[in-house]
């Protein structure tokens, strides 16, 4: 019998590349099931093979447990009991006795078969894991094995089996058993079973490294690519820079009479693709990103971080594109939110916004309407502009006196001191109500009033994560004021 071990031991380890000892651990396993199930199943039993002559022993097992613990005699043992054998062991410890073991000739049960296959199958996943653990974030190539509930089974070679989940895929691609596809790997798991390796085709990395691998340029770091949007099987965008100045970076990816971009075109199901020049100013950029459209102007903001992109009448529904697919990706691959407008738009609301500061001046310096369209002219947005802007550039405008200069810049300084005031009283009255709690002190109250908390109600609506941000707050104390300031909620509660 120890010769027939070790020979099925180097055939199946030969056969699928499986370490030696994991064979040897799965017939332990296959023996030791054998031997509880000619015993009644309950006890515990542990097998040992000789990894050099194959000889094998057998021996049943009690774990030492406490005296008042023991649930199963069979697998168990109490500690004084224990005590009498082996004096030296502990609780959680095993007092061992070896028996007659079982024939490994007459293993020829189910389940004796299927401990070697399963940890044969667990070691050749964790080779496949391993393999590709390291090509995470590159291209695969395969063979589709099958296509089963909307996803892609993918043969990648070596019992590596791969799958692209149904969200991955290009909306409307034909894919059939035997087609040959390639992937972006976007994430390698340790799962039990089913597939471990999962790709997609839709992924704006996937477009990289296409471009990666048709392109020598980039591959070689002379050409940058500096982000990717797409619109999968229809229309994507991709920005890049030369770190060679002899270098158009453009024209490289575009390749002679479009051969590179055209067979990245070709790979993700006829995408059209629009290579963007990537500039660091980001209104140039946004204009660049928004080809084939002719921009006019951009106005940005930099607070929403957004920008209004004019074009003229009829160009817009080139720059929206369908159903906005034109400025959604150029919205992606810039980071801006875009807005696009044509020219009587831009100025219909480029009007509304001025006569809306100009009725803000008006109303909070008390000046007249001339006056308050010259500040709007300039460039004056605010009256905190005209409360802290230099006396030299005011007295740049046309028409300005000196006079006017004083008493606006006074008017302008008592409206914002009006503001800081009135603030504070808000808190100030905010934090008293919140003072009422067991738990309140002013320092924290005044704080949360800063924050717009300012009434128990507030505080009611609020968890305990969104007062840890506060500075000195633990878990504790954050729950023992929200269930304070709840309290009047569940005295309310009817029939409490």
């Amino acid at each position: 019998m120890s010769k027939e071990i070790l020979n099925v031991v180097e055939a199946v380890s030969n056969e699928k590349d499986i370490p030696q000892n994991v064979i040897f651990e799965a017939i332990e396993s296959a023996l030791a099931s054998a031997t509880r199930k000619k015993h009644g199943g309950d006890i515990d039993v542990r097998v040992v093979i000789d990894r050099k002559t194959g000889q094998y022993r057998t021996f049943r097992r009690w774990q030492i447990v406490p005296d008042d613990a023991l649930e199963a005699p069979a697998r168990q043992m109490t500690a004084s009991a224990a005590a009498l054998l082996e004096p030296k062991l502990g609780i959680g410890d095993f007092i061992e006795e070896e028996i007659e073991s079982e024939s490994f000739g007459r293993i020829a049960v189910q389940s004796a078969k299927q401990a070697i296959m399963q940890r044969v199958r667990e070691a050749e996943r964790a080779k496949v894991v391993e393999a590709f653990m390291a090509r995470k974030g590159q291209l695969v190539t395969g063979i589709v094995k099958k296509v089963e509930r909307g996803a892609v089974y993918l043969d990648l070679g070596n019992n590596a089996e791969a799958i692209i989940p149904r969200d991955h895929l290009i909306p409307r691609e034909s894919v059939r058993s035997g087609d040959r596809l390639r992937g972006y790997l976007y994430d390698v798991r340790a799962e039990q079973r089913g597939p471990q390796l999962f790709v997609s085709r839709t992924m704006p990395e996937l477009l990289i490294e296409l471009f990666r691998l048709e392109v020598p340029e980039v591959g070689e770091g002379l050409i940058e690519i500096l982000g990717a949007a797409r619109d999968p099987g229809s229309r994507a965008k991709i920005a890049v820079r030369s770190r060679d100045p002899r270098i158009d970076p453009v024209g490289a990816c575009v390749g002679m009479r479009g051969s590179r971009v055209q067979a990245v075109s070709n790979e993700l199901n006829g995408e059209r693709v629009d290579i963007i020049l990537w500039d660091e100013n980001p209104v140039h950029f946004v204009m660049k990103a928004m080809a084939p459209a002719e921009v006019v102007s951009v106005i940005l903001d930099e607070e929403t971080h957004s920008m209004d992109v004019v074009v003229k009448v009829e160009n817009q529904a080139q720059a929206i594109g369908r159903l906005g697919q034109n400025v959604k990706l150029a919205s992606r691959l810039t980071g801006w939110e875009l807005n696009v407008m044509n020219e009587q738009e831009a100025a219909a609301k480029k009007d509304q916004e001025t006569r809306y500061l100009i009725e803000q001046f008006k109303a909070r310096l008390g000046i007249d309407g001339s006056l308050a369209r010259l500040l709007v002219e300039e460039g004056f947005l605010d009256v905190e502009d005209i409360a802290y802007v230099s006396v030299e550039e005011l007295q740049a405008i046309p028409g300005l006196d000196e006079e006017t200069i004083r008493i606006m810049r006074e008017r302008a300084h008592d409206v914002l001191l009006m503001q800081a005031l009135a603030a504070e009283e808000v808190v100030e009255v905010g934090a008293q109500q919140l003072m009422s709690l067991a738990d309140m002190d002013q320092q924290l109250a005044t704080m949360l009033a800063e924050r717009g908390i300012k009434t128990v109600e507030d505080l009611a609506d609020l968890a305990v994560d969104d007062l840890m941000e506060i500075e000195g707050m633990d878990e504790q104390r954050a729950a023992r004021l929200i269930m304070q300031a709840r309290a009047p909620l569940f005295a309310n509660t009817p029939g409490e």
